[in-house]
């Protein structure tokens, strides 16, 4: 009889199907989500796909041959590590946001922990953690036909409606992984195949919806639970991330109290937090308690009681940091301490922040309205228009805002009109025009430009600029007509010329047929 014992790490499960296996098949799960963020935001989401892919698969490729290793990468799992890091990413993200988000999850995360089986938290996550704590701005930026403007998460926050049916299809903007039907499709496909533990992800759904409904101001109003089920990653973390094999409780009871865990986290960060997504940080805090689940919560086959039989032969069980590793428990407490002082601080300064946020705002509206001391919104009649490309003929240009501007004797001076052409040679470009109570252009301010240095930037020079200010025609035209209605484009850079003319012509016909026409 062979003594030779075979040591491995946990989980101690033995399957018919290969690691491998498993992990293509949930690679194949989320490519309907995948595929879905690529057609909603082009190309560039394929870049950023590809580029988190290929880093993670060959950071463990040149980490196994440096360190002569087995080769790893070959099972998969850095495959789904990179695919999920680029799903929780927007499309315009910038290239080395997923580059050094793959090397952090593979390296840090996995690799320096043994690989594959030993990582304790989530590497796909961590990832994405370690972006949002290093490049804050980077990781913020969404848009929706190459349109910047807050998701619809951060729209709900603020008391905004939003379109569910959109965010369940995932045409709303966000992350890359945005589409509920996807990824929902994908993860149920998981579970029927019993790849994932259905008491892992619907706990999580379950204990996000009560919280939210006993707490989140609404009740269980379904339409504000079913916005919140639809953003934020609760889908994505609750079919696709909390259920990895590693970081996950063995027993149904500790999968159903991890799943739990996740799902109030979440909603507490939700309701009470900075950020609308917040399932991030619920998920990585959700596997540091792990090893306590599983610590307190064993099956007891065939009625053995490990309590009973111990007492009986006189052993006393070790002090919790012998049971539990020291530096869990204070990784769960440092993060635990962390959100709360996050939402402590976001709480303190969140009236400075909104009246810097006035100030900004009402500069703008000044710099092509100087002669007005107050400012009215016109929300009503931007209303009309926000969210869609702005009419025919002008491009892929939208309205953002309008406001009227008066004296101190309350006499209307003028409007500012925030339009944004998706069109710029190397991005958005989005400008206020000024326009007189006669119908005059006044001047125009530029407050998102990111042209070509020399070329496209010069269009933020007054000898472009100056061009429109104090003519009154309905359109300009770029390079070509007569008269007042005719722009020079400035040399060498015609697309970044016709932008800004396409978004002025745009605010000119909105103050024609939504402002000057209603009133």
């Amino acid at each position: 009889m062979s003594t030779v014992l075979n040591l491995s790490s946990g989980p101690h499960i033995r399957d018919r199907r290969s690691t491998p296996f498993l992990m293509y098949v949930v690679a194949l799960a989320l490519l309907p989500a995948a595929a879905v963020g690529v057609w909603v935001s082009g190309l560039r989401a394929l870049w950023v796909i590809l580029t988190s892919v290929i880093t993670a698969v060959g950071t463990e490729f040149f980490y196994d041959k440096l360190m002569g290793k087995p080769d790893t990468w070959r099972d998969g799992s850095a495959l789904v590590t990179g695919l999920l890091l680029a799903m929780t990413l927007s499309a315009d993200t910038p290239l080395y946001a997923p580059i050094l988000g793959s090397l952090f999850a593979i390296l840090v995360v996995k690799c320096a922990f043994g690989g594959l089986g030993k990582n304790f938290i989530n590497p796909a996550l961590t990832g994405r953690c370690f972006l949002l704590i290093s490049f804050p701005n980077a990781m913020t930026s969404y848009s929706v036909d190459g349109v910047t403007g807050a998701t619809p998460l951060a729209q709900l926050a603020a008391g905004n409606v939003v379109n569910v049916t959109k965010m369940f299809l995932g045409t709303a903007g966000g992350v890359i992984g945005s589409c509920t039907v996807a990824l929902l499709i994908g993860g149920l496909l998981l579970w029927a195949l019993d790849i994932i533990h259905g008491q892992i992800c619907f706990s999580i759904l379950g204990g996000f919806v009560l919280f939210l409904g006993l707490f989140g101001g609404k009740g269980f109003d379904p339409g504000f639970l079913a916005a919140h089920l639809c953003g934020g990653g609760v889908m994505l973390a609750a079919f696709f991330m909390a259920t990895d094999y590693v970081t996950s409780p063995v027993s149904r009871l500790g999968q159903t109290v991890y799943g739990l865990l996740i799902g109030v986290l979440g909603a507490i960060f939700r309701v009470f937090g900075t950020a609308a997504d917040s399932f991030s940080y619920a998920v990585i805090i959700g596997n540091l308690f792990v090893p306590l689940i599983d610590t307190y919560i064993i099956p007891k086959p065939y009625a053995f009681r490990k309590g009973a039989l111990a007492a009986q032969n006189g052993e006393v069980k070790p002090p919790l940091s012998r049971r539990v590793p020291k530096p869990v428990i204070a990784l769960a407490l440092i993060t635990l301490v962390a959100g709360l002082a996050l939402s402590g601080t976001y709480s303190l300064t969140k009236d400075a922040i909104e009246e810097q946020k006035r100030a900004a705002n009402k500069a703008a509206y000044q710099a092509v309205c100087p002669d007005a001391e107050t400012f009215t919104g016109l929300d009503d009649k931007v209303a009309k228009v926000s969210g869609d490309v702005y009419g025919s003929g002008f491009g892929r240009v939208t309205i953002n805002e309008a406001v009227e501007g008066f004296d101190a004797a309350g006499n209307s001076v003028g409007y500012a009109i925030s339009a944004t052409s998706a069109e710029g040679y190397d991005g958005n470009i989005t400008l206020y025009v000024g326009v007189a109570p006669d119908g005059s252009l006044r001047s125009i301010s530029f407050t998102e430009l990111h042209e070509t240095p020399g070329k496209g930037m010069l269009c933020d020079e007054p000898a472009f600029k100056d061009q429109f200010s104090g003519k009154n025609v309905s359109a300009f035209k770029i390079n070509a007509g007569s008269g007042d209605e005719k722009i020079d484009g400035v040399t060498g850079a015609t697309v970044s010329s016709r932008a800004v003319v396409n978004a002025v012509n745009a605010a000119l016909d909105f103050y024609q047929t939504h402002i000057k026409g209603v009133n």
